[in-house]
């Protein structure tokens, strides 16, 4: 299976990867697309800007082509979307040009895990994570991927609790046949 999860920044996405890696070891995980451009040498803005997320979203969108079966990716082309859309400068961003090759991106997915803010948040922020960028892409992602009002039509499990019991839920959603050819 090829399975994403999503969330906006310092939701748990890592440490969830983290554990489906440990509880699925057949699988590969890709790092998220700003970890890959900056080791290749992309020169991201102190704030990023809407070339920094097209740029995050056109890697995105060529992970999903390239690699195989069996693979947890960190973030996916909606979660750029998310950020472009909650950008100060959003006008600039052009999403129906995105659109058809974000849907065919998509195709290519069995299931995007949703890693939300939870209420009372269980993560701890830094003087120098931006709070409102964090909870306008949250809402964001949540609209894109339950509501979807873009014909995205992607499975979504959205997730909660503890990063044990999200992990659990994960792998209580993927086929038995699924969980027992990959431990």
């Amino acid at each position: 299976m090829r399975i994403a999860v999503s969330g906006t920044h310092r939701s748990g996405k890592s440490t969830l990867i983290d554990a489906l890696s440990d509880l699925l070891p057949n699988y590969v995980a890709v790092d998220e697309p700003y970890h890959q451009l900056e080791e290749e040498g992309y020169a991201f803005a102190e704030t990023p800007s809407v070339e920094d997320f097209e740029e995050q979203l056109a890697r995105s969108i060529a992970n999903l082509d390239e690699d195989p079966r069996d693979v947890l990716f960190d973030r996916c082309p909606v979660d750029f979307i998310g950020y472009l859309l909650a950008h100060e400068d959003r006008d600039a961003f052009d999403l129906d040009e995105w659109l058809p090759r974000v849907r065919r991106a998509l195709r290519k997915l069995d299931l995007i895990v949703l890693v939300g803010i939870e209420r009372p948040d269980r993560i701890t922020l830094s003087a120098s994570d931006d709070e409102a960028l964090r909870l306008a892409v949250d809402e964001k992602l949540k609209e894109l991927l339950l509501d979807d009002p873009y014909a995205l039509e992607v499975e979504v499990l959205e997730v909660e609790g503890a990063p044990s019991a999200r992990a659990k839920q994960v792998l209580e959603h993927l086929p038995v046949q699924e969980v027992q050819n990959k431990i």
